[in-house]
């Protein structure tokens, strides 16, 4: 994989990854994705040559609902999709609200929510189209995920207020216990 077309058609060929989108796509919810981790360690996988897919600790679920940001709507979805697939840990999250969990300005759709993930390896997002095509939201691209590079987004990048939070992150996870080619590229605010 080296563009963002070859990752799309390889996520275009994983049949649990399009069974869920249709699960998520049933609830018809505004602005979703399924996104983050499950979908980066899909592709981190591919590139180390695994055979069997990393479990992965949820499946998360954005949309954007400014209409309706309550958290325990979120929790219905959560329960609807679980009803769907059972033994999927779905995380659901409406990001008209998270801006306030994670103390930044509004969030304007689910995509720029994505753009003020952590990591630009974790600012990725899958969806379906009106004709079910899988589309991939990537605001920093995959370049980064592509060739194992762990870099904050512009929002936590070294010498803004969240950094800490980046590194807390970068070190919790070890990532690089389970994918050990990931090399750290910490960066400046204006070095992204």
């Amino acid at each position: 994989m080296n563009t963002i077309e070859e990752v799309t058609q390889f996520l275009e060929n994983d049949s649990e990854l399009k069974r869920l989108l249709k699960d998520v796509a049933s609830l018809e919810l505004p602005d979703w994705w399924i996104c983050a981790g499950y979908v980066r360690s899909k592709i981190w996988d591919d590139v180390h040559g695994y055979p069997t897919p990393t479990a992965t600790e949820d499946v998360d679920v954005i949309y954007f609902d400014p209409s309706h940001n309550d958290e325990a709507i979120e929790k219905e979805y959560e329960a609807q999709l679980h009803a769907l697939s059972p033994t999927v840990p779905w995380s659901v999250k409406n990001q008209a609200r998270m801006h306030l969990v994670n103390q930044l300005p509004p969030y304007k759709s689910a995509t720029d929510a994505l753009a003020h993930f952590p990591e630009t390896v974790t600012a990725i997002g899958v969806s379906l189209d009106s004709n079910e095509r899988l589309i991939v939201a990537a605001p920093y691209g995959v370049d980064d995920i592509i060739e194992l590079r762990l870099r904050p987004t512009p929002a936590f990048a070294d010498g803004s207020p969240h950094h800490h939070i980046y590194q807390a992150r970068i070190q919790n996870k070890n990532w690089q216990a389970i994918w050990p080619k990931l090399q750290e590229v910490d960066v400046t605010r204006n070095g992204l």
